[in-house]
């Protein structure tokens, strides 16, 4: 029960918190953001609560967990980003997603025992996860570049637009989160050659290659933005396409195995 109220209380603050962000951006005011994000940061740490209440302190990498624990990685992170650059509108995207999964994992997801797990493999999990929301949080910057860039080819200079930071601070800090989660998905493709063993037995073989694929996509779009400058568009296109095929590899192989098959990946 107080596990409820607790999830119910947490939920509320992320979606308080996502208004707060989003009221600038709809010419609501004055902006928010501190009192947003201070919000925020408390739904997080009783999110986190939550998360070592439910599954007893354990990882837990059931999918309907897994994913609460990466939308709880991620929206620390955002307010981590939002102390040294101010992106507001990334909690508009982020809270309310995180509010969605919390509440999926508390009161839809279904009882799981974490199973035990050496301190090598919670460390490729730990980086791996890192990566995963690092990469998120850039995915949600690109989507943000995308909708200025199409504002401002149309001209659409509404109060939304100028309550975002400056396009050239959005994608420096996007550039900046991926090369920082490109360095992660690196070691956790690294770590799980030397620590994962019998990945077909696991059915972590397609998994494998899917991360191989988004390490390969980032790994192009870090090397064209070096060699070429690349921006803009094609920027935002790879950014997306890295992470969906990355969503698929951690979470879309997961919801098969799971959801479908009933097999414990």
């Amino acid at each position: 029960m107080a596990i409820t109220l607790f999830a119910l209380l947490a939920v509320v603050l992320y979606l308080t918190a996502a208004a707060g962000l989003a009221r600038p951006l709809l010419g609501g005011g004055k902006p928010l953001n501190r009192s947003a994000l201070a919000l925020a940061g408390t739904a997080v740490v009783i999110h986190a609560g939550i998360l070592l209440s439910i599954h007893r302190g354990a990882l837990d990498l059931h999918f309907f967990a897994a994913l609460s624990l990466a939308a709880c990685v991620v929206s620390a992170l955002t307010l981590v980003v939002n102390i040294s650059r101010p992106v507001a509108a990334l909690g508009v995207i982020v809270f309310p997603l995180t509010a969605l999964l919390l509440a999926a994992d508390t009161f839809v997801a279904p009882a799981t025992s974490p199973q035990p797990l050496e301190w090598q493999i919670k460390l490729h999990v730990t980086v791996a996860l890192l990566a995963f929301s690092l990469l998120s949080i850039a995915a949600a910057l690109a989507i943000l570049l995308a909708i200025q860039e199409r504002a401002l080819r149309h001209r659409q200079f509404g109060p939304w637009l100028r309550a975002l930071p400056p396009l050239t601070l959005t994608e420096t800090l996007l550039f900046r989160l991926i090369g920082a989660g490109f360095v992660l998905l690196t070691l956790t493709l690294l770590s799980g050659i030397l620590f994962v063993e019998n990945l077909f037995g696991q059915h972590l073989i397609h998994k494998t290659v899917l991360s191989i694929i988004a390490w390969l996509v980032f790994g192009a779009l870090l090397y064209g933005r070096w060699r070429h400058g690349w921006r803009g568009r094609s920027a935002v296109n790879l950014t997306l396409t890295g992470m969906g095929v990355l969503l698929l590899a951690f979470f879309g192989t997961k919801a098969v195995l799971e959801l479908i098959l009933h097999r414990t990946p």
